[in-house]
């Protein structure tokens, strides 16, 4: 991280002055007005504001707690230790960025001086403008929002290793520069970028929960729909299955599970959005289009997009 960023966030708070005084207990008042302990954004943002950040609070180990908004920890130095639900045991390091989202429960372990990290405070109608940046039907994106969403059936957090990955480096310090400054639209900068974001980082699967054993399924479920995203044209789930070495039986009923929809669905689902993308960007003929995407056959080509898109292919790109 840039240097004139980590001066803002490395100075002792006054927060934790108190705890460095001899209160080690995290003093719940400054988070919540309840008795449980679920951190409550109207104590955190202004009024008005979708989003905010704050420097993680260091020297003192943070109780289990939940939020009524999405969280987004980025490790900008150093290493914190994070315990999810009870039992995924997560060490963020240098780079690492954390969705939670309001299910999960998330209890913190001490962090030392030089342990710096941010927390992100995110209104879920903040993501409105993200997802309007994006094209409608992408499977990876998809998958991405449920799982922020609180979508019961999909996994409470997802944790990427991005320190080698620029674009997302250069994106998060962005949204943290505009915060710090406070200019003008902040807002609006920022809905922008965490679109940009979100896009990176479906690009960059392979970097989801790494070394998260508890996330298994969700790892595997995660690369079969980047798989999807690449190979639409003529993907199978045998040659995916080959390739990550599971029986097609256990992936078709792990795709289920996470997305509601088989293997076959979900490729129709990305060739169909591709068909769309492509006659509204290209010059493209009708047939041209449905070559690209892999389909063979025009009638059932144009009753698949009919049934998905309510027209025609030729009505779609008018």
């Amino acid at each position: 991280m840039r240097p004139e960023l980590l001066s803002h966030l490395w100075p002792i708070t006054a927060e934790e002055q108190t705890i460095l005084s001899g209160h080690t207990d995290i003093e719940k008042s400054l988070y919540t007005s309840r008795k449980d302990f679920v951190i409550d954004s109207r104590k955190l943002l202004e009024k008005g504001r979708l989003i905010e950040i704050r420097p993680h609070t260091r020297f003192a180990h943070f109780p289990k707690h939940r939020h009524n908004y999405i969280e987004m920890v980025y490790m900008c130095s150093g290493t914190t230790t994070h315990i999810i639900n009870d039992s995924d045991r997560i060490v963020l390091e240098e780079g690492d960025l954390l969705f939670l989202n309001q299910n999960v429960t998330q209890e913190i372990l001490p962090a030392g001086q030089n342990d710096i990290a941010v927390n992100f405070i995110i209104l879920s109608e903040f993501f409105d403008r993200s997802v309007s940046m994006l094209d409608k039907g992408d499977i990876l994106y998809d998958f991405l929002i449920s799982s922020l969403s609180g979508d019961i059936s999909r996994s409470g957090y997802l944790h990427f290793q991005a320190r080698d990955i620029l674009p997302v480096q250069n994106l998060l310090e962005n949204m943290i520069w505009t915060l710090i400054h406070k200019r003008s639209q902040t807002n609006a900068i920022n809905q922008a970028t965490m679109g940009l974001l979100l896009m990176n980082l479906s690009s960059f699967a392979e970097s989801l929960n790494q070394n998260d054993p508890n996330q298994y399924e969700q790892n595997l479920v995660f690369s079969v729909l980047k798989y999807i995203d690449s190979h639409y044209k003529d993907g199978s789930l045998e040659q995916i299955c080959a390739e990550i070495k599971q029986p097609t039986y256990y992936v078709s009923r792990l795709l289920k599970k996470y997305t509601g929809q088989h293997f076959k669905a979900l490729l129709q689902q990305k060739k169909l959005q591709q068909a769309a993308t492509l006659l509204c960007r290209t010059p493209l003929s009708t047939e041209a289009v449905m070559e690209a995407v892999g389909y063979e056959n025009s009638s059932y080509f144009h009753r698949k997009f009919r049934e998905k898109y309510g027209c025609s292919p030729k009505e779609y790109r008018s």
